[in-house]
């Protein structure tokens, strides 16, 4: 039976949580103020993923799409259910379509995009072919190296003249209006409300009973590092520039040099968005096939994974005419249209009715 160590586990929801936010910059509706966004909305979040680690206690052995079906009859709870495995490859399709975005511009100019896009989903179906294991195994080897060489960036950046604290003042200089707009829904939702997706895999951990505690871990990680991306973004290159740039992390990393022999340390930025956006997609995927699995009683992996590969891939080749349009539906109209039902008001009518009923069990105290 596949069994995942409790260090595996937060490492892919660390990783799954930062996911492409390192890139793009956090909030930066924001401005200063945007790392103020993230530590509430990973206070909030928090709350949220609490919800989903309730519900997972409630009805132990069950995942996800196994829980509308427990709770509503199969007549309501199925339908409702599958809609969960359309959301996890739709939200993969979007990890593609930022791959699509970045690395033409940056690493691989000239190279046509099927091809960079093609040989990422090759490495993803890889991973999706050789378990849930293995991906969580790869989470665990490279949270390390992601670390140490962000730890190194912030020394670099800190030995340099380039860190003006007096960026990120003052702070709330303009109220608290555009850091709730930033908060609800999209910054509590996008990096924490996604979580929810790891109900399909908690059932794989090996100490049950520390599943909660793990969660809470990995939100305070996540969220601390985001946070401090954000803050160094500020201080460094200041309001304006962090509020107008799509990759504000690549141009913070320009600015960085070491003895005026290396420089272009950008690529970094790009490893960092690579190795997230691969671990995330296999992420969205593992769990969609996981998913579609339950739902259909099948015995086999193969064809669900090809599906799912094939459309992920169509879809993020063919979603945005631009990376403008890409970010404006990920930020104002997804949220409301799929996030909010599916990662919140779902599960909230979901927990309401379990608690009930699992008051009204024989025997509970």
């Amino acid at each position: 039976m596949i069994k995942v160590s409790g260090y595996q586990l937060f490492a892919a929801t660390v990783f799954f949580q930062l996911g492409t936010t390192v890139v793009f910059g956090f909030a930066a509706d924001a401005g200063r103020d945007a790392w103020i966004v993230i530590l509430l909305s990973a206070l909030i979040g928090t709350l949220v993923i609490m919800g989903y680690t309730a519900l997972s206690k409630m009805m132990p052995g069950l995942t996800l799409v196994e829980w509308f079906p427990k709770q509503f009859g199969p007549w309501l709870g199925i339908p409702i259910a599958w809609l969960y495995p359309f959301l996890f490859i739709y939200d993969a399709a979007r990890g593609i379509s930022d791959l699509e975005g970045l690395v033409p511009v940056t690493l691989l100019p000239g190279t046509p995009t099927w091809v960079i896009l093609g040989s990422m989903m090759l490495v993803i179906v890889y991973l999706l072919f050789s378990g849930v294991e293995v991906i969580f195994r790869l989470a665990g080897l490279l949270l390390p190296i992601i670390f140490i060489t962000f730890l190194l960036e912030l020394l670099l950046l800190l030995s340099s003249k380039n860190v003006i604290f007096s960026n990120i003042l003052p702070i709330l200089g303009d109220g608290w209006g555009r850091v709730w707009k930033s908060v609800w829904p999209f910054g509590i939702l996008q990096t924490f409300g996604e979580t929810i997706e790891f109900a399909m895999l908690w059932t794989f951990l090996k100490q049950e009973g520390k599943l909660t505690q793990i969660n809470l871990i990995a939100v305070m990680v996540s969220g601390i590092t985001i946070t401090v991306f954000d803050m160094f973004a500020i201080m460094v290159l200041g309001e304006n520039v962090f509020q107008r740039n799509v990759y504000p992390l690549l141009v913070l990393l320009k600015q960085l040099s070491i003895s005026d022999f290396l420089d272009n340390l950008d690529a970094l930025g790009v490893m960092y968005f690579m190795t997230t956006i691969l671990l995330k997609v296999t992420l969205h995927l593992i769990t969609a096939v996981l998913a579609i699995r339950k739902l259909t009683r099948s015995q086999s992996y193969r064809l669900p994974i090809l599906i799912a590969a094939a459309v992920t891939l169509w879809t993020g080749s063919n979603m945005a005419q631009s990376v403008t349009d890409h970010l404006f539906v990920g930020t104002r109209i997804l949220p409301y249209n799929l996030w909010i039902p599916l990662f919140f008001v779902i599960p909230g009518i979901l927990l309401t009715v379990a608690w009930i009923r699992k008051q009204q069990e024989p025997g509970y105290e």
